[in-house]
């Protein structure tokens, strides 16, 4: 097996082999926030100005796995936007909280666009997204109340979870994520909630018991009309 270099080192080698004229390189992830495990990788952003295009592209060297974010230094935006639109800032967010590898005078101005997205904040739910999402939690809760079926409520409830955390963000102008960035960015935005939803979550799995959860889902959904499905509609037309 190849020997582990230091992280660092690691993706200055890295850095100094593949991309040697580039303008700038930053390593971010769990390596930087202290929060490595025996799986964690080395996450490299790249600006080099000779790039057509960005891309993505996983390897594996130095003894680690390398997940690259290759970009020009105007293509990053259209990520930036992007991770904007749905609410999951995963390239602002690695930029922000980079350790600078290679600087040529470029790095301050980028991670500075990234922190004023970052606490800008995502897009303003509209009044008709929140009723539509309020449709789904409605399906899901009503799927769960009348499972018959162990193996069909274990996806049901996973579903209601990825929902709820959603609804419970967005509507509260929060940053969302995906698998375990969800309960992240839950517990930042309330620790309590989310030790509410994962013992909600708990009671189901471990006992069977749906009530918690939806009892939880209802709170989560009151302020805002509460269950919907009689009255809703999309797509129709006025004309007759």
């Amino acid at each position: 097996m190849t020997s582990r270099l230091e992280p660092i080192n690691a993706a200055k080698t890295f850095i100094t082999v593949h991309f040697p004229h580039c303008q700038a390189a930053v390593l971010a992830g769990s390596i930087v926030r202290g929060e490595a495990t025996e799986t964690s990788d080395l996450d490299i952003v790249v600006f080099d100005q000779t790039l057509v295009s960005s891309y993505r592209e996983s390897l594996i060297e130095y003894g680690w796995r390398i997940e690259l974010f290759a970009h020009n230094l105007t293509s990053y935006r259209a990520f930036f936007d992007q991770d904007r639109q749905r609410a999951m800032p995963s390239l602002p967010t690695m930029v922000a909280e980079s350790v600078v590898l290679k600087d040529t005078g470029v790095i301050e101005a980028i991670k500075r666009e990234a922190k004023d997205l970052l606490e800008r904040g995502p897009n303003v739910w509209s009044d008709e997204t929140i009723e539509m999402k309020r449709y789904f939690l409605t399906d899901a809760l009503d799927d769960l109340i009348g499972c018959q079926n162990r193996q069909e409520g274990l996806f049901i409830s996973s579903t209601i979870g990825d929902l709820i955390c959603e609804f419970i963000l967005r509507t509260n102008g929060k940053w969302t994520g995906t698998s375990k960035w969800a309960y992240r960015a839950l517990a930042r935005h309330d620790n309590e909630l989310a030790h509410q939803l994962v013992a909600a979550l708990e009671s189901y799995y471990r006992n069977n018991e749906i009530d918690d959860l939806v009892c939880f889902v209802d709170e989560a959904m009151l302020p805002f009309g509460g269950r919907l499905f009689a009255g809703f509609s999309r797509g129709k037309s006025n004309e007759k």
